[in-house]
């Protein structure tokens, strides 16, 4: 099938387009319909008939975009009518929803008249929180964005011309700086002279390119004096008439610093490029097709060529899914009148300063595993890069309440942590943590400390202040990839190849050598990373570590269990996943040490894992799992949890509610716990779940992954005697500074 078929298929699935409207309240019984309709309604009604502004208090408006457009200019598809132009308007909203968590109405309207556009959309202010209008003919779309600001008190943006600009201002921040460019020096040529083009080069005045240096070219040629006199220019391509001589593309772009096509593809030739200023930067944006091809632009000329385009199989695409979705974002909680200029160079300025980070492995295996490192092949992050939400949003929040343009105020310091909770539990029980370990960073030993993850993990904890990392390995080795890798990183090595590390062999020969092992083997074994940083931390030289992503899960756990050990009162580790949904945490044990735990094993399981919940601030209600409930089935295998569930409940030191053994569904549905076990000791789901050997618990945590849409973070290990946790083998950096953070967290607690 080609893409055009799937495309049709995709959109004429069941049930046809792409959004749909969900209730975010109960709605399951008469006195709920009775809130939600009438009589109930009328309370709200009236409490806004008071004052208007209380419908951001009780509507959906504060959350509410309307994506607007006539259909006038879809897309490169033209003038295709309002009605064509819905299945372009759902992806608006679509987009919305994913990056940004923005719910959207689309409204197509049957207008070619300005007037009654602007009628129509301004008569539904009550509605929206903030308008974007989309694919609308210039140069009507300039006269329509301009008086709908002027009529409306919600913001409105016209994403065809900002949302171009405000990315590609971002990629111009970054590319003049790598080329070693002076903004105020730049010489910049534009072909194009379209909404996009106009909206673009005035963004480039406020970042500081001079509005004399800018030459720009439409299908007439270049915009001069002479043309803007004879009346062969409208009002808004005049703003950019220059009085030089007419001339074509070839002319405008000699001695350019930089070229931005938004206009037709293939009319820029290698000798064009040849003809540009040293290190040229070329912002080719025309779609699906280039002014000038990727590959051509670059092997032009011997220099560097900086290159942008607008399509994503290229490095460097200018997407505006970048900025519109968070820009809103931004605007809307702080319930702005506008988006003004400060607000968009706010947005363009972080967009540009994240490029300049490490990049998420998540993001880079959604492209292919491409090396995504600032430089010339990366001037902007990648639309699918989810801390764009947490840079560009709070930066236009800050900016609107700075230019006054905000109605209300947020407190910028907790603003990440709330848009954190709207992309997943996870994110808001981690910054838990992360607020912790702030408070007190440990010195964690990392185990692998050559490993490339490792390393930007290390230079992660280091910036965020969440550790004190100290890489364990070949200090040439580890050096070599933190120069590769362009980290402002600085790390502590500590390599036990080299050094008189003695105490350390005494040590470890003097917790092993009723083990079989000898001096000579323990100095031989004080080489190996993950003994090293074992003794480390049981010597009290490191608060923490972290090991296991080069090695299986047993071999790795191996020396911390035979060096640190299990805590004074402990006498089995566990492994707990912490699985978070929607609206719902539950933690996990035993997912990874204990095969089949008897009644003594699962009891200290549950007491430790309900310690680990409560470091992520959860009270804990502990359900021990079985196929029976409460004496439904007895045998060997039920008599294990029941047994353990009946000594904690005994046990004047746990002070948190525990029963079993139960079935799955019983411990974490409420109707059924309150409907058949009203004795349970559970008076609410439980969100402990303590599986009874090991299969089950992997098998369970796996499923309820990738099945159940659960996020995982783990595993933790616990009942050690010093903070040691274990990575698996295929963790990402995140995961890596997830558990790190745990671990510090941990430490605080010795």
């Amino acid at each position: 099938m080609s893409l055009d078929d799937d495309s049709l298929e995709y959109h004429r699935e069941e049930p046809p387009g792409k959004i749909e409207i969900r209730t975010t309240k109960s709605t399951t019984t008469q006195r709920d319909l009775s809130l939600a309709y009438s009589p109930g309604v009328a309370a709200p009604c009236l409490e806004i008939a008071d004052r208007e502004d209380d419908a951001y208090q009780y509507t959906a408006k504060g959350n509410l975009v309307g994506v607007v457009s006539n259909g006038s200019a879809v897309l490169g598809l033209g003038d295709i009518g309002a009605q064509a132009s819905k299945p372009v308007m759902e992806g608006k909203g679509v987009l919305f929803k994913r990056f940004a968590d923005i719910d959207v109405f689309d409204i197509e309207l049957d207008h070619d008249d300005v007037d009654a556009f602007v009628e129509s959309v301004a008569a539904m202010e009550p509605t929206f929180g903030g308008v974007n209008i989309e694919d609308i003919a210039a140069p009507a779309c300039f006269t329509i964005e301009e008086r709908l600001r002027e009529r409306m008190d919600v913001p409105v943006f016209h994403d065809d011309q900002h949302g171009t600009a405000i990315i590609s201002g971002a990629a111009l921040l970054n590319a003049v700086d790598i080329a070693g460019k002076d903004m105020a020096e730049l010489s910049v040529t534009f072909s194009g002279a379209g909404a996009a083009a106009i909206a673009t080069a005035r963004f480039f005045v406020s970042l500081g390119v001079p509005k004399e240096n800018i030459t720009m070219v439409d299908i007439d040629g270049i915009l001069t004096t002479e043309r803007a006199e004879s009346g062969d220019l409208d009002p808004y391509s005049r703003e950019f008439a220059r009085d030089v001589p007419p001339g074509d593309v070839a002319d405008a772009i000699v001695d350019a610093d930089v070229f931005v096509g938004l206009s037709v593809g293939d009319i820029v030739d290698p000798e064009m490029v040849r003809s540009m200023a040293d290190d040229p930067i070329i912002f080719a944006m025309a779609n699906p097709d280039p002014e000038i091809d990727y590959e051509t632009a670059k092997n032009a000329r011997d220099d560097t060529v900086i290159m942008a385009t607008g399509r994503s199989d290229y490095p460097n695409q200018v997407n505006n899914v970048l900025g519109f979705p968070f820009i809103f974002r931004g605007a809307l909680d702080v319930r702005a009148s506008e988006i003004n200029e400060e607000m968009k160079v706010a947005a363009a300025e972080a967009i540009a300063d994240l490029a300049r980070t490490d990049v998420p492995d998540a993001v880079r295996k959604a492209y292919g595993d491409q090396p995504l490192q600032f430089g010339p092949e990366y001037i902007i992050p990648k639309p699918l890069d989810p801390r764009v939400l947490f840079e560009v949003a709070p930066a236009v929040a800050r900016a609107a309440v700075e230019s006054g343009a905000a109605r209300t105020d947020l407190d910028l310091e907790t603003y990440v942590e709330d848009l954190e909770a709207r992309l997943g539990k996870s994110r808001e029980m981690m910054r838990t943590v992360f607020n912790k370990a702030k408070t007190d960073p440990k010195r964690l030993a990392l185990a692998e400390g050559t490993n490339e993850k490792i390393v930007r993990a290390a230079a992660q904890l280091e910036d965020r202040d969440l550790a004190r990392p100290v890489l364990i390995g070949d200090a040439e080795e580890i050096r070599a990839t933190v120069a590769d890798l362009n980290l402002e990183f600085d790390p502590e090595i500590v390599d036990p190849s080299t050094g008189d590390y003695e105490e350390y062999a005494e040590a470890l020969y003097e917790r092993r050598r009723r083990k079989g092992v000898t001096r000579t083997e323990a100095r031989e074994r004080i080489r190996d990373s993950d003994y090293f940083a074992s003794v480390m931390v049981d010597q009290g030289d490191a608060d923490a570590m972290l090991t296991g992503l080069t090695n299986h899960y047993p071999s790795a756990l191996r020396p911390p269990l035979q060096v640190v050990g299990t805590a004074p009162d402990t006498d089995y580790a566990a492994g707990v996943y912490m699985l978070t949904f929607k609206n719902r945490v539950v933690f996990l044990a035993d997912a990874t040490v204990n095969q089949d735990p008897d009644e003594d094993v699962l009891a200290e399981i549950t007491r430790h894992t309900a310690d680990l919940a409560r470091r992520f601030n959860v009270e804990p209600r502990a359900a021990l799992l079985s196929y029976s409930d409460f004496g439904s089935v007895d045998n060997r295998g039920t008599r294990k949890p029941r047994r353990a569930a009946q000594r904690l409940r005994a046990d004047p030191d746990v002070d948190f509610p525990v029963d079993g053994e139960m079935q799955a569904d019983t411990a974490v549905v409420e109707e059924l716990l309150e409907d058949n076990y009203e004795f349970a000791d559970l008076d609410e789901p439980a969100n402990v779940l303590v599986l009874p050997n090991l299969e089950a618990g992997n098998v369970c945590y796996k499923l309820l992954q990738r099945l159940g849409g659960a996020e995982a973070i783990g595993p933790m290990l616990v009942g050690m005697d010093r903070p040691v946790h274990v990575l698996q083998r295929d963790d990402e950096v995140s995961d890596i500074v997830n558990l790190a953070a745990v671990a510090t967290v941990d430490a605080q607690g010795e």
